[in-house]
């Protein structure tokens, strides 16, 4: 007998009860201890495993209740550093922390909860219903990166950067590490009577990309270019960072710090090092460009007319700016406001931008130079934790610049989720990154991914080190994204397909 099909209405309706829900809010938060800083990777797959294990008899409606209260769980804990930058200035925007935090875990929630229910209601049984969900929540990650101008931040597959089988990223990306994390998911519903296969199968499945990554790993490393890196950390508090008199402390730590005896080759500062911008500087350019006693990239704010830029400057001995960069991606509502020409007449203007109504964007990727010093790509902050910026240049770098201004992450888990996304673009790429955090984590990574040297947070320093040599290049970066995607809706269909048959019968 044909069984009726249910409303997609149903979606809207049949709430479990709330103790039901907690439980699944509770899933949500232990697969995100995974993530930085505690990276208990086993907590991900495991607690997403029993999700799919809940789900797998329920009806769509369930399904979309119980996914969006895990995914609540999920986002919650994962993005709750998105607080920071509210307590930066307390009195004027503390209020809006909790709202920041409850309206992105429930966005975050919902890109889960939607394509899950959908799924639920077009698959027919439980394991193509748990297959469906966990190439649905894939997919959503990978269409997180990219819709409203993209958010890859608390991707599922980032629970893995501290194990091997994070290498798999050199072939399938970070998308590859998700799809891996949800196939170890499913297997228990898929092999429901067969607990002992299960077992078995999800240890081969595992197995497989960490014996491999285990054997990159323990691969010769590329021999270190001739050029000597220093990396100054100045570790200004953002609460401080403009402040008239601190910023003068800050500017002359920096030149201390670039001026320390050793040898360097080029000398790198973070993100908004200075509060001056870069049309003002003529005086001062030299005096750093002694200070450093090397070409000098750093990252400061410049003008073009009324519009502003967040960028990153060469500056050579003798005080002459070469070349700049001006960051693309930015922040929505942090350093730019959607329709912010016509907003600013009624005095709304972006939150983290320190000059003008919010910056302007940068005509997009480039590669930048220095004497002596192999071509790189700068990466901006936010801009490192997107893969797609790195496959669409004319010619391959020779390594990864991030600059950047954890300061705003507060020192629990957002610097952290920050770094470890920049150190999967170096497995994605094959090349090593070096990253100028102005508060912390400042560090060099090589090109499978591993920390060499850094500073810790909260800590001024600097880091004086050689450049490591570069792998040739990935599959990912010959490919992207495309054969991962392509896998995930061939899955897809596959498990909707019983359903779509039986309707025709």
């Amino acid at each position: 007998m044909r069984r009726t099909p249910r409303p997609l209405s149903r979606l809207r309706g049949g709430r479990p009860p709330l103790r039901s829900l907690l439980l699944d809010l509770a899933l949500g938060l232990i697969a995100a201890l995974g993530l930085a800083p505690l990276g208990i990777w086993a907590a991900t797959p495991l607690a997403m495993a029993a999700l799919i294990w809940r789900l797998s008899p329920l009806p769509a409606a369930a399904v979309f209740w119980h996914v969006l209260a895990a995914g609540f769980g999920w986002f919650a804990l994962s993005l709750s550093w998105i607080t920071e930058p509210f307590l930066v200035d307390i009195a004027r925007h503390g209020w809006m922390a909790p709202f920041a935090l409850i309206l992105m875990a429930l966005g975050g929630a919902l890109f889960w909860a939607v394509p899950a229910g959908v799924a639920a209601r077009l698959s027919r049984g439980p394991a193509a219903q748990a297959t469906a969900i966990a190439a649905a929540l894939v997919l959503s990650d990978w269409l997180r990166g990219w819709i409203f101008t993209g958010f890859p931040w608390a991707q599922i597959g980032h629970a893995w950067i501290d194990t091997p089988v994070a290498q798999m990223a050199a072939w399938t990306g970070a998308l590859g590490l998700g799809t891996l994390t949800m196939a170890l998911a499913a297997l228990p519903v898929l092999l429901r009577a067969r607990a002992v296969m299960a077992t078995a199968l999800a240890a081969a499945l595992l197995a497989g990309p960490w014996i491999a990554g285990t054997m990159r790993l323990a691969a010769p490393v590329p021999a270190d270019r001739p050029v000597i890196l220093r990396i100054v950390q100045p570790d200004a508090a953002q609460h401080l960072k403009w402040d008239p008199e601190w910023s003068t402390v800050f500017f002359q730590r920096l030149l201390d710090l670039s001026a320390e005896p050793g040898p360097r080759d080029l000398v790198i500062w973070p993100e908004t090092a200075v509060n001056f911008l870069l049309e003002d500087a003529d005086a001062v350019l030299p005096m750093m460009s002694q200070a450093a006693g090397a070409p000098l990239v750093m990252g400061i704010q410049r003008r073009e007319g009324s519009r502003f830029f967040n960028s990153l400057a060469t500056i050579v001995p003798g005080g002459q700016v070469t070349q700049v960069y001006d960051k693309f991606h930015l922040v929505p509502f942090g350093e730019y406001v959607p329709w912010g020409d016509a907003l600013a007449h009624l005095g709304i203007g972006a939150f983290a931008a320190r000059q003008g109504n919010g910056y302007s964007t940068g005509p997009g990727p480039q590669i930048m130079s220095a004497p002596d010093v192999p071509d790189f790509q700068p990466l901006i902050c936010y801009e490192a934790i997107f893969p797609q910026h790195l496959r669409h240049l004319d010619q391959r770098p020779g390594w990864l610049l991030q600059a950047t201004n954890d300061a705003w992450f507060g020192t629990l888990s957002g610097p952290y989720q920050h770094l470890d996304q920049a150190r999967l673009r170096a497995i994605e790429t094959g090349l090593p990154l070096v990253r100028a955090a102005n508060t912390g984590v400042s560090a060099v990574v090589d090109a499978r991914g591993r920390i060499l040297d850094s500073l810790p947070l909260n800590q001024p320093g600097k880091i004086d080190a050689a450049l490591p040599g570069a792998l040739p290049a990935t599959p990912w970066l010959a490919v992207g994204n495309v054969p991962v995607v392509t896998l995930l809706l061939l899955v897809l269909g596959l498990a909707l397909w019983p359903r779509r048959r039986g309707r025709a019968a």
